[in-house]
């Protein structure tokens, strides 16, 4: 069987705990060497089994033989590196959100399209079969037409001098961390786009980050969505979404496997449980884009979309005013 071969540039927890992990235990990808500024580079390689171990991340973009690139350094070098990858032209997974701003994600996709090579950007939840299965319930009519969702990530932020999060020009702040996911989960799992933003926010006054913020929106299709994203809360990544005839609620909605091998949903009186394994099913599906030379679900396009409603939220959180965006 055709294995991609993947490069990962960072030692980053996520890339030790979770996506490593996963690309060993995918049977479509081959994990062939690693980069890092870090001085473990070479004990992690170790660690890992890793062929090829390297203190450049250019060193690793010339390396004939790697295929992709996973990329988890810190938000603000994600434009940056995501260019030098395509222009080396390596396929490349980046950790979310893709950039600080719609426009600079236009620049990177427009290199990653010019050198022909696939881009995604590794908002890894969506891969799990529990939205699939939500989406099902709400196209079967058993909660009736749908009129709410309200979704909220947050955890408690430790260590804040130190925590990259913290840090503005590093592309800091709890919409850029986490309220993302709640952004991409209304906008995909409802299929429609926000046309008034209305976002408020707690605002680190020695930062000047969001450390908590709650957003409403109301979509084209006429439904109304409330997110909040938080550092200052107890752990929870949950959604609800309220129909005339019922509600569906996930309570692990972005990190079921912080709690278990299997998702719940509640529909009403009942539950269901589904099992997946979010990050192995992101690796799968990269690589088997690659493979088959198709390009991936979660598309160019709405990783644009995407990075536009953060854009928005954050423009109504400093000019405390809703905005309204185009169709």
């Amino acid at each position: 069987m055709k294995r991609v071969r993947w490069g990962v540039i960072s030692t980053a927890d996520i890339a030790q705990t979770q996506v490593i992990p996963a690309i060993l235990r995918s049977e479509h990808a081959e994990l062939a060497a690693i980069a890092s500024r870090s001085s473990k580079v070479k004990e992690v390689a170790k660690a890992f089994s890793i062929p090829y171990a390297y203190d450049s991340y250019e060193e690793l973009l010339i390396n004939p033989e790697i295929e992709a690139i996973y990329i988890p350094l810190p938000n603000h070098l994600h434009k940056k590196w995501v260019i030098e990858a395509a222009k080396a032209g390596k396929h490349i997974l980046v950790e979310k959100p893709a950039a600080l701003t719609a426009a600079e994600a236009e620049e990177m996709v427009a290199i990653c399209q010019e050198k022909n090579v696939k881009f995604m950007e590794a908002f890894m939840y969506q891969f799990h079969p529990q939205h699939k299965r939500v989406q099902e319930i709400i196209a079967s009519g058993e909660i009736g037409e749908i009129k709410f969702m309200r979704t909220g990530f947050s955890y408690l932020l430790e260590n804040r001098k130190t925590n990259i999060r913290m840090n503005k020009e590093m592309g800091g702040g709890s919409i850029y961390d986490i309220g993302c996911y709640c952004i991409h989960a209304i906008r995909n799992l409802l299929g429609s786009e926000p046309v008034t933003i209305k976002a408020f926010a707690e605002i680190d006054p020695e930062t000047q980050i969001d450390v908590s913020a709650v957003v409403h929106m109301k979509l084209e299709n006429g439904i109304t969505c409330v997110f909040d994203s938080s550092f200052e809360m107890s752990f929870r990544n949950e959604y609800e979404i309220v129909g005339t005839k019922g509600r569906i609620i996930v309570p692990n909605a972005y990190r079921p496997d912080v709690v278990g091998p299997d998702a719940v949903i509640h529909i009403g009186e009942r539950s269901e449980r589904i099992a997946g394994d979010s990050y192995k099913l992101q690796i799968d599906h990269f690589s088997k884009a690659i493979i088959e030379d198709f390009e991936p679900s979660y598309s160019i396009n709405n990783t644009l979309q995407n990075m536009r409603i953060i854009d928005s939220c954050y423009q109504s959180i400093k000019s405390k005013r809703a905005v309204s965006l185009s169709s």
